[in-house]
């Protein structure tokens, strides 16, 4: 096991530089750096430090069964639901994506087609349209975009997704929390 190259992972992730871990964790830099280089090994009561800091426990650091060895996926691996009412079909492109960081998915609108309004979240979205056109409303302002647009807000405030085009449209749409 490389307890380095995790600390590393999990530093970056939280956004935080060598010496602002180190900071929080009263450890100098350079031995912040060999920790992550493997050429030092941390002692017990330093590690759950580092791991209190960097927002996880014990038991979810050294658990290498959630680690996700696939990296690409096929139809098999994707998750259709369909809305008749509301005229959408949302596909989740990659198996449990709502347990990481991003959630990618490809809705088809039919004509007049709506997804539901989303509570304000701290999660941000990106939407490139594929085909037709999409309204996307955040708040009280409205925006359209076409095939070939993207689109990237975060969802602070209440927002909806609506087919915008006189037939089909069709949208990739990634999410940074989940949400859907």
């Amino acid at each position: 096991m490389e307890i380095g190259s995790k600390i590393k992972s999990l530093r970056l992730k939280k956004g935080l530089t060598q010496e602002e871990l180190g900071e929080r964790t009263d450890l100098t830099k350079g031995h912040i750096s060999q920790l992550e280089r493997d050429l030092s090994s941390p002692s017990i009561e330093t590690l759950f430090a580092l791991l209190e800091v960097l927002g996880t426990t014990p038991k979810d650091f050294f658990d290498d069964s959630k680690k996700n060895l696939n990296v690409v996926y096929s139809d098999e691996d994707q998750t259709i639901f369909q809305d008749d009412d509301s005229k959408y079909s949302i596909r989740w492109l990659v198996p449990r994506s709502n347990e990481n960081d991003m959630e990618p998915v490809y809705i088809t609108f039919r004509e007049k087609g709506e997804f539901k309004r989303f509570e304000p979240s701290l999660a941000e979205t990106f939407i490139y349209v594929l085909k037709g056109k999409v309204k996307i409303e955040i708040g009280d302002r409205y925006y359209l975009a076409s095939i070939g647009n993207a689109v990237y807000y975060d969802a602070s405030e209440h927002h909806r997704l609506l087919n915008a085009f006189e037939g089909t449209t069709e949208l990739l749409l990634v999410a940074t929390e989940s949400y859907l």
